[in-house]
């Protein structure tokens, strides 16, 4: 029994083993007779490119300006909250002005007495005149009622001085806005002693109606800007320049377009770099002080080499193109780039104008393979 099953085993394994044998000389049969890959070819062509250079930036409203007391004295009181929008003349802040108020009325008192003090030294100077006809009064007596006429006569001028000092000071313990704009964050609160020597300032207002982008340039990437624009001197260039875009901080453009208005004066040595400024219409208020994004620049080239960045495989940060040799066989060649224009790489070293490549069916090839051509493709530009 144990015989019978033994050479039932041996005979099923043997079967299995022709089999096996069978289809894989089938499958090695059919790869020897696929021959070489069939891959479309395409050659390196000259076009114009427009490479878009982002600038990391920093926005800043068109003015931030510091509310500061001019008074010292207590706050008394708020009239805005933190974030609200104002008017140029709108009253924020309140200082207790008692000690203003008294200082004006003490004012007031001085002109009224130097005032009074005016009119005895008029009538004493008008009698003594009309004593001086007479000869009954010297010209010296005559000569000190004119200098105390005068003497009267400048103690009104600095009493009325004061009154208008006293006014100023009390005016200034109503802070309004000096501008449109948004009310920043409050650093004192109510019953906080403010002074002039105070080092943070209340709040900021920013005027956003427009805003600066602030951005820098590296040597290389500003004498390029100079030679691309025209003009004498950099302001024509500025005029000169195309418009440039805003990239939020989630990666979408801006609305509106800005307009390159100023650059900075001189290179910073820690940095090696010089700062330019773009000017942006906000009439939404959509930014604010302290935003960030990305100025793009756009750069056109002439007849530059371009390669479809679909012909083209990325690894570990580098990118390959795949050609062949004399044989015919694979080979993978890294590309160096100098930037992108819409669907193409602009080749900057690995690859030349007229240079043959595979533009299509190269995901599974590995290099050495034999390949063959199969058609040319249109013309990519």
């Amino acid at each position: 029994m144990k015989q019978n099953v033994v050479k039932k085993r041996t005979t099923n394994l043997f079967i299995a083993l022709v089999l096996l044998s069978s289809c894989t000389g089938k499958q090695q049969g059919d790869g020897y007779q696929q021959g070489p890959a069939e891959v479309l070819f395409d050659t390196v062509k000259t076009g114009d490119a427009t490479i878009r250079n982002e600038y990391a930036s920093a926005i800043e409203g068109l003015s931030n300006i510091e509310i500061r007391p001019q008074v010292n004295g207590y706050l008394q009181k708020i009239f805005v909250d933190e974030g609200d929008y104002v008017r140029a003349g709108q009253t924020l802040f309140k200082i207790e002005d008692r000690i203003f108020r008294e200082q004006l009325t003490n004012a007031k008192a001085a002109l009224a007495v130097a005032e009074s003090n005016l009119l005895t030294a008029k009538i004493e100077l008008d009698r003594k005149t009309e004593l001086t006809k007479s000869r009954i009064v010297s010209d010296i007596q005559m000569q000190e009622a004119q200098a105390s006429y005068a003497a009267a006569n400048a103690s009104v001028a600095q009493a009325r001085s004061a009154i208008a000092s006293a006014q100023i000071n009390l005016d200034f313990s109503v802070i309004k806005s000096p501008v449109d704009g948004y009310i920043g964050r409050f650093n004192y609160r109510l019953g906080s002693l403010l002074s002039t020597t105070n080092q943070e300032a209340i709040t900021v207002v920013s005027d956003n109606h427009q805003v600066y982008a602030y951005f820098s340039l590296s040597e290389r990437d500003f004498v390029r800007f100079q030679r691309e624009h025209t003009g004498s001197t950099v302001a024509e260039k500025l005029q000169n320049a195309a418009p440039v875009a805003l990239l939020l901080s989630d990666g979408q453009e801006y609305a509106k377009k800005g307009r390159i208005d100023a650059v900075e004066g001189q290179f910073n040595k820690n940095t090696g770099s010089i700062t330019f400024r773009a000017k942006f219409d906000n009439p939404n208020a959509e930014l604010r002080s302290g935003n960030t994004g990305k100025i793009v620049m756009a750069q056109q080239l002439k007849e530059m080499p371009l390669l479809p960045i679909a012909s083209t495989v990325s690894y570990q940060d580098k990118i390959f193109a795949y050609t062949v040799d004399k044989e015919n066989k694979v080979v993978q060649i890294p590309v160096v780039i100098s930037g992108k224009s819409e669907d193409n790489f602009i080749i900057r070293e690995g690859l030349k104008q007229g240079d043959r490549y595979i533009a299509q069916g190269f995901e599974r090839l590995q290099p050495g393979m034999s390949v063959t051509a199969q058609k040319q493709t249109q013309n990519k530009k």
